[in-house]
């Protein structure tokens, strides 16, 4: 049997940051840009305001601060509430290979750590590329199943991908970072049954707390099985029915950051395609919503599973509904924060129009994929298909679309002077000798 977690213990503490190419720093510089702006918008949702409040209760050393509001508390608690913030509003960033959101889990512990040791910008960044990494090669070998089971990945896998962070970022050695890893892994947990709670965004944030915890003790010395991966009852073994080993093949030899996909719509990705075979239809034929008279819509069973609530009765619920989701988009055209307040879900307008959507899945179709067949009042049927994840922009699309969403959600709450200082800044954050000095600008 391959040693999988000693594969990846050695790719975490080896791997130069001269062999990793100038363009994947770009990238993470984009991740990074995109994480904070919806971390800074993310900060007032109610539940970012009672993880604030459980903190203060709890008490404990300022170490690391709190995005928006200026508050430190210890690493462990900025990781927990910055993470779980920042996937408030189901606006972060997915990788299929792992089917999650990577960006949520994986720079709240890190920025955390970086502040309170004095890391520099480009230590932050190269944490964050070996963790994306990491999570990203443990999703390809726990495949397809591991989700489908009901597993909220980005929780479980991103445990062990923020455990690889924080590993690289404090400089372990080979037997500190089996530990962390192991650490983190038998902590992982998150269940799909969340979704449209609260607990979803807190399954984020609590992945990188616990990576953290699970550094910090490596760190001293805190023991673990040391084949927590590939071990008999270990990750594997335990979290899937799948297994392709080989998917630890590529460690190192390539970089999956340019297959993160940032979103433009506030909602899940699962809802994305629709919206956009949608659109589409409604672009090239110059229709009106009155000229629906039904629509028919077929994804693959995970963007259902994910996906599929068909009457949202919350905000939160709305973001999990492709049917709300398309008829929103529609009649509205926003579909930003704004659209997922409990009174647009509930709107009897917007309920009449997803009611004549159907929804349909089949195992044939890409993760992501949406096929949409939209009938008019007169007879006609549109036909229109879209997938999100094929579609991804190169990085310099991705640069220019970013900068505008994070200007689009932040100088509401910074500014447009800060807003824009705080973009420059991240374009130039692998030059800092001590990431704390960017700290300042983040807090509100």
């Amino acid at each position: 049997m391959r040693a999988l977690t000693t594969e990846l213990a050695n790719f975490i503490i080896n791997t130069g940051s001269d062999t990793i190419p100038d363009e994947v720093y770009e990238h993470a510089k984009i991740c990074f840009l995109d994480w904070l702006g919806v971390a800074i918008a993310g900060h007032q949702e109610p539940l970012a305001i009672k993880l604030r409040e459980h903190a203060k209760r709890m008490g404990g050393f300022e170490q690391a601060t709190l995005i928006g509001s200026g508050q430190k508390k210890t690493v462990e608690q900025a990781a927990l509430i910055n993470g779980a913030a920042s996937h408030a509003l189901d606006f972060d960033d997915s990788i299929m290979t792992m089917i999650g959101h990577p960006s949520v889990v994986l720079f709240p512990g890190t920025l955390a750590l970086a502040e309170w040791r004095g890391a520099n910008g480009r230590d932050f960044l190269t944490a964050f590329i070996i963790g994306l990494q990491v999570a990203s090669t443990l999703g390809e070998c726990v495949g397809k199943s591991h989700y489908m089971k009901g597993w909220h990945a980005t929780s479980t896998l991103g445990h062990v991908g923020a455990a690889a962070a924080a590993a690289r970022l404090l400089g372990f050695d080979q037997q500190q970072t089996l530990y962390a890893i192991g650490i983190a892994a038998t902590q992982s947990s998150g269940l799909k049954r969340m979704f449209g709670t609260m607990c979803k965004p807190f399954h984020a944030g609590n992945a990188a707390s616990n990576a953290v915890t699970a550094a910090l003790l490596a760190e001293a010395g805190f023991t673990s099985a040391e084949d927590s991966i590939e071990g008999r009852l270990g990750f594997l073994d335990v979290m899937s029915s799948d297994r392709n080993d080989a998917a630890f093949d590529q460690l190192g030899k390539q970089w999956c950051i340019a297959e993160v996909a940032q979103k433009y719509h506030a909602s899940c990705h699962g809802t994305h395609s629709p919206i956009e075979a949608a659109l589409a239809i409604f672009e090239a034929e110059k229709l009106s919503v009155e000229d629906i008279q039904s629509a028919n819509i077929v994804c693959s069973d995970l963007a259902v599973g994910a996906a599929g609530i068909f009457a949202p009765q919350t905000g939160l619920e709305g973001k999990f509904s492709i049917n709300y989701c398309v008829a929103n988009a529609l009649l509205r055209g926003n579909t930003g924060m704004q659209a997922f307040t409990d009174e647009k879900v509930l709107d009897p307008t917007v309920k009449s129009l997803y009611e004549k959507i159907s929804i349909e899945k089949a195992s044939n179709l890409g993760e992501l994929e949406a096929h949409m067949s939209l009938t008019t009042n007169s007879g006609e049927t549109y036909l229109s298909t879209a997938d999100i994840i094929t579609d991804i922009p190169p990085l310099s699309v991705k640069t220019e679309k970013i900068g505008r969403k994070v200007c689009d959600i932040c100088e509401p709450i910074l500014g447009v002077e800060k807003t824009a200082g705080l973009i420059e800044s991240i374009h130039h954050i692998d030059q800092l000798e001590d990431i704390s000095t960017f700290i300042e600008q983040i807090k509100g």
